[in-house]
């Protein structure tokens, strides 16, 4: 698998894309201020977007209880464990072009 890119590797990447109208700082703040204007829209909404990049949706999952179950491999009867709710985000990626 490939190394994902890390922060400051991406705040470099973007910054040497534009040298003369960008530095590393302003790069990093707009990235921090996305991350926190995306967190807000998120609570408050329930769906943040992105434009050109992906949209983000969040899901909220019920909590379901302990049920009874077979193991379909080998026929035994099993307890499958109660799960709390959870809250998750999902992103979808848009159309964007390369």
């Amino acid at each position: 698998m490939a190394k994902l890119m890390s922060k400051s590797e991406l705040i470099q990447n973007i910054a040497e894309r534009h040298p003369d109208k960008l530095t590393r700082k302003d790069v990093k703040d707009v990235i921090e201020s996305l991350a926190v204007v995306g967190y807000k829209e998120l609570k408050r909404v329930g769906a943040f977007l992105v434009p050109g990049f992906a949209k983000f949706v969040v899901i909220k999952k019920p909590a379901t209880k302990a049920r009874a179950g077979i193991n379909p491999f080998t026929k035994e009867p099993t307890t499958f464990k109660a799960k709390p709710a959870r809250i998750r985000v999902a992103p979808t990626g848009s159309k964007a072009s390369p």
